[in-house]
Order: structure tokens, then sequence, then C-alpha cells
């Protein structure tokens, strides 16, 4: 299947994308809302609240502003795979500390968050980019050290 075809395909399947795709996709997090699609050998994630999306993306764009200049990001420039999965394993794992360690469901922690601070731009952000910054990925079977 061409990339052009997948993409439609993609389309039509999630008419809305989850934010937090990677991240539920390698297992850092998950979310109640989540829809998972399989199609031509590839898993799509998309959300089935348009409520919750929009509250993860205003999430989203918050810890790429707040860490941008921390992981020396350009911007509006795209970002590589490893700093997505930086921002989003690590984001999250930043706010799972300043509200609830326990939590690992993305809708009820951007939730949560609202509710103690008011709103997410009140979050406690040096201690989100303190995990975004701290987080690494797996290591590559057989790399070397």
């Amino acid at each position: 299947m061409d990339e052009a075809a997948y993409r439609a395909a993609r389309g039509a399947a999630v008419p809305l994308p989850c934010v937090f795709e990677k991240a539920i996709a390698s297992g850092c997090a998950r979310c109640a809302t989540s829809l998972r699609r399989a199609l031509a050998e590839r898993e799509a994630i998309g959300c089935a609240s348009p409520t919750a999306r929009t509250n993860c993306a205003t999430l989203a764009a918050l810890l790429r502003e707040r860490a941008t200049f921390a992981l020396k990001l350009g911007p509006g420039a795209p970002l590589p795979h490893a700093a997505t999965m930086r921002l989003a394993c690590g984001g999250l794992a930043g706010l799972r500390l300043c509200v609830d360690p326990d939590e690992t469901d993305v809708r009820r922690l951007v939730a949560a968050a609202q509710a103690r601070f008011g709103s997410l731009a009140n979050v406690p952000w040096p201690g989100v980019v303190a995990a975004i910054v701290a987080w690494q990925g797996r290591r590559r079977v057989g790399a070397r050290r």
C-alpha cells in the first residue's frame, strides 16, 4: 500500500487521531478513550472523545512550548521521533509526579491536573520539564555502550 492510500484509509478509520498515540503504542501510557485500529499491518490509535482530544492537544502544545529550550528544539520545526517520545512519555511522567503517581490513564491525568491547578497552564512546569529531560527511551538490542 502506498503512503497516500494509507493516509487516506487512516483518515477514514481514525477521524480524531490520538495526540499521545506514540506514548500509548509504546506502553508509556494508556487511555480509556483511545480506539485502536489495524490498518495495513500498522496500528492507528484514535480518540473517542473530542473534548478529551482537545485537552490532550492543549497539554501537548504546552509540553512542547515549555520544553523547547531544554530539548534544544527549533521553533516550529518538525519533531524527530525521539523528541516526540521524550515530550509525550517524559511529559506524562512529569505530570503524573505533580498530580497522582499511580495514574496512568491520560484522560484522567489531564482532568486531575486541570482540577488541581485550575488550568494546564498553571501546572508546576519546572518539575515536568525536568522529567522530560530525564526520560530515556529503550536501548536498541545490540546497541553499543
